[in-house]
């Protein structure tokens, strides 16, 4: 086999082991190490270091030559710098602080006063109460970025009281997993720290080409479900007085005041500090962890159990970050030198393709991955290979990275492998079927298709923010 052949076999075996179920991280370190070994072996050391060992055998100064040259190989080498390259990366290091915001938040108990106010404050609105819960989960998932989390609290604040209030379950189901998605989209988001890690494009120029077009997205959901409450009343009948009574409205702004502001004040001055130049985003999160926890307190919900949860829980997901880059660097590094982004990229420029041609391949390919791995996985994996074929086609990296994390939105509601459903369905009542979620679900992908149609038709929704901040 020619070393390109080994690059392809590499990379197709590796997609077989991780439909297998084996540990993506590690499978990464071992296939590219183990293939590296064969890129980078040097026949003539290893027989040097052999030839030593035959003239004495038996001494362990002879064997340790030989173990020596066995190990000295430059795939170790890169193993160590790759590593090293990861943990000293500045744009990850915001990772662990971003997400311990959010685990504190998660623990405050602030949801359930969010989403009650919220009910309360737009009870005339069509669907109030959806309008409610979609409106609480963009902020919660906003603040917390965490989807699992999300989909799982939401679902088991505001489900039973959609039920409750008559709503069908599967439009009900479908506003919990689709807005429980949102964070990874809207800033500041976990992905686009790590996209921005994966392609060298500045983190802070993603956050402002990601606000308006993850905007959009909430907003086509809210006009997806006022319209739909509008045109089928029973889908999300009106609240009776007894649900929801009248309250003064002096009352309803002291609510929002103490529940709504302090979390979108939050929200606001991470991503403000970032946009308008005053803090590095690894400053912000540390803003907004520091902002998490004087929450928590605040909300008396700030226990020793919570704080060491979040921790714990930061670590966890930190670490998994972190050991993916460091197997997919190692992956790539040798998956390249074998000659196989080469292959790619000749085969691709073979197809004879237009950027739109292109990007509507790149994007279905994102959309098929999305099934069987997870954001983090295709981010740090896959989406690499499609990076220098940018180029090629004048595709802009900040406009490719937000088509990216709007695609992956729908790879949490898109059957068989939603796993927004699944979340879902583990909390819900026995009577909510997976198919009613999933039917939820249908109508909110379409709403993702359009946007990402919005996006291309008018690109300046991703380019507007960062042209007005940081210039062209």
């Amino acid at each position: 086999m020619t070393d390109p052949q080994v690059a392809l076999a590499m990379l197709g075996v590796f997609i077989l082991f991780v439909f297998l179920g084996f540990p993506i991280a590690f499978t990464l370190m071992a296939m590219g190490i183990g293939v590296g070994y064969y890129a980078f072996f040097e026949p003539n050391r290893m027989w040097r270091a052999y030839n030593r060992l035959t003239e004495d055998a038996g001494t362990w100064e002879q064997i340790s030559n030989y173990v020596g040259g066995f190990f000295n190989n430059r795939v170790f080498d890169l193993l160590v710098n790759q590593t090293y390259t990861v943990m000293s990366n500045e744009v990850l290091t915001a990772i662990p602080l971003f997400l311990f915001m959010g685990y504190i938040v998660e623990r405050a108990n602030i949801v359930d006063k969010l989403f009650d106010t919220l009910n309360i404050a737009a009870k005339n609105a069509p669907g109030s109460m959806g309008v409610a819960a979609l409106i609480t989960c963009a902020l919660f998932a906003t603040a917390t970025g965490i989807v699992g989390a999300v989909v799982t609290l939401m679902g088991l604040l505001a489900l039973p009281a959609m039920l409750k209030a008559r709503y069908s379950p599967s439009f009900a189901s479908g506003i919990i997993c689709a807005g429980g998605t949102l964070g990874i989209m809207i800033p500041p988001s976990i992905l686009l720290i790590v996209y921005a890690a994966a392609s060298n494009v500045s983190i802070v120029r993603l956050y402002a080409g990601a606000l308006l077009p993850g905007l959009t997205l909430v907003g086509l959901y809210l006009v997806y479900v006022i319209g739909r409450a509008i045109l089928q009343p029973s889908v999300a009948p009106k609240p009776s007085k007894d649900e929801i009574p009248d309250m003064p409205a002096i009352k309803v702004i002291y609510l929002i005041i103490t529940s709504f502001v302090p979390l979108a004040v939050l929200i606001f001055a991470v991503l403000g500090s970032i946009l308008f130049g005053l803090a590095t985003p690894t400053e912000a999160a540390s803003i907004g962890a520091l902002g998490g926890m004087a929450l928590a307190v605040a909300y008396r919900a700030m226990t020793w159990q919570r704080l060491r949860e979040s921790v714990y829980l930061t670590l966890r997901t930190t670490a998994m970050v972190c050991w993916l880059f460091v197997g997919s660097y190692i992956f790539s590094s040798v998956f390249s030198y074998l000659g196989g982004e080469h292959v790619i990229s000749e085969f691709v420029q073979g197809l004879d393709l237009t950027p739109l041609q292109f990007l509507i391949m790149a994007q279905l390919i994102i959309f098929l991955l999305g099934w069987p791995l997870e954001w983090s996985e295709i981010i740090i994996i896959f989406v690499p290979i499609f990076l220098p074929l940018l180029a090629l086609f004048d595709i802009s990296p900040l406009f490719f990275g937000i088509l990216v994390a709007l695609n992956l939105q729908t790879s949490f509601l898109t059957p068989p492998m939603a796993m927004s459903a699944y979340y879902l369905k583990g909390i819900a009542p026995p009577s909510v079927k997976l198919t009613q979620i999933f039917a939820g679900c249908m109508p909110f992908l379409f709403c993702v298709l359009i946007a990402m149609v919005l996006m291309y038709v008018f690109p300046q929704i991703v380019f507007y923010l960062p042209e007005v901040f940081y210039g062209p």
